[in-house]
């Protein structure tokens, strides 16, 4: 297993953009990883991935908004989410796929004006 962290997230207005950074602890380049949240009284969802060889997949509540990256040379993953929604505030959390059971903190995005 590995250790992820994600940082990035914060308090912004519907139609702004956040960019969310997970950093693992090891080296993740032959690995898919992907993007979740959890919004307050719902269960944790999938909305991104990407696999090791960089194909991406997308839920279609942010296909066409949010971009899933990776730097294999950083251990870290990105999402890049643009034209956000208050439906969009969330913890979102990074995990490997299939999912390890060990998550890490996630970061709180908040969109409100």
């Amino acid at each position: 297993q590995v250790q992820l962290v994600e940082s990035g997230g914060g308090l912004e207005q519907p139609g702004g953009s956040l960019r969310l950074s997970c950093v693992a602890s090891g080296n993740i380049f032959s690995i898919d990883m992907g993007w979740y949240r959890q919004a307050p009284g719902k269960r944790r969802e999938f909305i991104a991935r990407i696999t090791s060889a960089g194909n991406t997949l997308y839920d279609t509540s942010v296909k066409g908004r949010f971009t899933i990256s990776r730097d294999n040379a950083k251990n870290t993953v990105y999402l890049q989410m643009n034209s956000l929604k208050p439906e969009d505030t969330a913890v979102y959390f990074c995990n490997t796929i299939p999912n390890q059971p060990t998550w890490g903190p996630g970061t709180q995005v908040t969109v409100s004006s």
